[in-house]
């Protein structure tokens, strides 16, 4: 291990499939990198990609990519910092569309569904 491992953050050029959807039933964006792995902390900055799209679309593009890798320090912050975050997904509550359609909602308190 090295001082430029402990201290710094080090960068590289990488090719990356980008999928893109925009419809009525989902609205995401996924990168799936080539040959290098994600891992906490790391920044992955995307070149090329559309930044607007038309309801409708969906596509799959590959492009080029710029990848920051986090120093220890930062991958540790970032794990930490990861622990606390996934509590707030406890307060996150599920209701199925057709409850939402149907114009029924959750009561917090009692845990019913009420018109």
């Amino acid at each position: 291990m090295n001082l430029d491992t402990v201290l710094g953050r080090k960068t590289q050029q990488a090719l990356v499939d980008v999928e893109i959807e925009k419809t009525q039933e989902s609205f995401h964006v996924f990168a799936i990198p080539h040959d290098f792995e994600v891992r906490e902390g790391d920044e992955v900055l995307l070149h090329g990609v559309p930044t607007e799209f038309e309801m409708g679309t969906v596509m799959t593009l590959q492009c080029a990519a710029t990848v920051s890798r986090a120093n220890m320090l930062q991958r540790a912050f970032t794990r930490f910092c990861g622990i606390f975050e996934l509590t707030e997904l406890y307060e996150v509550g599920f209701q199925p569309k057709d409850d939402i359609e149907a114009g029924f909602v959750p009561h917090r308190r009692q845990g019913v569904l009420t018109p």
